[in-house]
Order: structure tokens, then C-alpha cells, then sequence
């Protein structure tokens, strides 16, 4: 078993940072650096992507490519969100993003992912700490760019209806699957060019 585990200090508040992560998908759209990339695609959504909801996890480290269905088995608002492999390659894979409020606008964000590799043929392929390494360098590289994102450029995803999530992820779909923040941006300027459009 192996357990990696990366944290930072992002300066919003810990609300923002958790409405943020509640997507599972969106942490997917920082995780494409090179050699590691990752695509979340929801299943089974529940209220609020909370406990029960699935997904399934596509990734692709250093060339090799493994996929695996997950459960949300924790979701504590602003404290926690954990998930667990109920069907894949690993003989075990959790996740935990842990949230914590270090000040009236800034919170510090910890992930955390305990797994067993797989036997057989596919364990013998991934080497051990070739995977390890490359696990942590995409969860840091995540973690960073997800800084860069909430502190930077203001286009946050929030918490939509379900029907608007849905009418999202279609977009999606038309645009080629690219990240979310992607597709919102594409909204927000075809919104805003329609209102500079209309008369006074």
C-alpha cells in the first residue's frame, strides 16, 4: 500500500475552495500536465454530488492507461469529501480533500489518496515508484493550478441547479470534452456580448 498526500494554501475563503472541489471533474481539469492527465465523468449524481454519488476516473500516467468507477463515501460541507473505488484495476484506491479555514479569506486544502497496486500483468507494468512519483507531481500540479485559478481569474465554478449542471456537461460534449472552466468562460462571453449587443 502507498499513500500520497500533497497540501497548500489557497487565499479565499475555505466556502469558495470546497464549492470548488465538490465537482469532482473540475480538480480533473487542472490534472493535465505532461506524462499524467485525468477526466472525471460523472455517473450517478446526488444531491449536491454528496454521499453515493459515482463517477468514473479515465487517467493516464506516463502512458499507461487505467480507469475506475468511485463512490463518494464522505461528504462533511467545508471539513471534508472522500471517495472510494468500487470497481477498477487497484485492490485499493481512496481519496480524501480535507478543507481547512486558516483566516477569514484564506484556507489550506489537503489531498490525500491511499492505494494498493493492482497484480498481475498490469502491476508488473506500472512501476511502483515511477506511479508514486507521478501521482504526487499531478496532485501538486493540481493543487497549484487550482490556486491559480481561485485566486487569479474570478471564473469559479459555484453550485448550479442539477438541470443547469447537466445543460453544462452537454456543452461539454459539443465543445470536444475540454475542461469545464472552459465552457463556462465560453458562456460568460457569448453572455456578455449579447448584453453589449442590445440597445440601451
Amino acid at each position: 500500500m502507498a499513500t500520497v498526500s500533497r497540501s497548500i494554501e489557497i487565499k479565499v475563503p475555505v466556502g469558495t475552495v470546497f464549492t470548488y472541489f465538490a465537482r469532482p471533474e473540475h480538480v480533473s481539469d487542472q490534472m493535465t500536465d505532461k506524462g499524467v492527465g485525468m477526466t472525471v465523468i460523472p455517473m450517478d449524481i446526488k444531491e449536491g454530488m454528496g454521499v453515493g454519488t459515482t463517477f468514473r476516473i479515465i487517467g493516464d500516467f506516463g502512458g499507461k492507461r487505467l480507469e475506475w468507477d468511485c463512490e463518494t463515501t464522505e461528504f462533511e460541507r467545508e471539513k471534508r469529501i472522500a471517495a472510494k473505488q468500487i470497481e477498477g484495476p487497484f485492490k485499493k484506491w481512496e481519496i480524501a480533500t480535507e478543507f481547512e479555514a486558516v483566516g477569514e479569506s484564506k484556507s489550506r486544502v489537503t489531498m490525500s489518496v491511499d492505494y494498493d497496486m493492482p497484480f498481475g500483468p498490469l502491476g508488473s507494468i506500472l512501476d511502483k515508484a515511477k506511479f508514486a512519483k507521478s501521482a504526487e507531481r499531478g496532485m501538486e500540479t493540481a493543487l497549484f493550478k487550482v490556486r491559480g485559478l481561485l485566486e487569479g481569474n474570478g471564473s469559479i465554478p459555484v453550485y448550479i441547479t442539477l438541470d443547469a449542471y447537466q445543460k453544462l456537461l452537454e456543452q461539454k460534449k459539443k465543445m470536444n470534452n475540454v475542461p469545464v472552466s472552459v465552457v463556462l468562460n465560453s458562456i460568460l462571453e457569448k453572455h456578455a456580448k449579447s448584453e453589449i449587443a442590445q440597445p440601451a
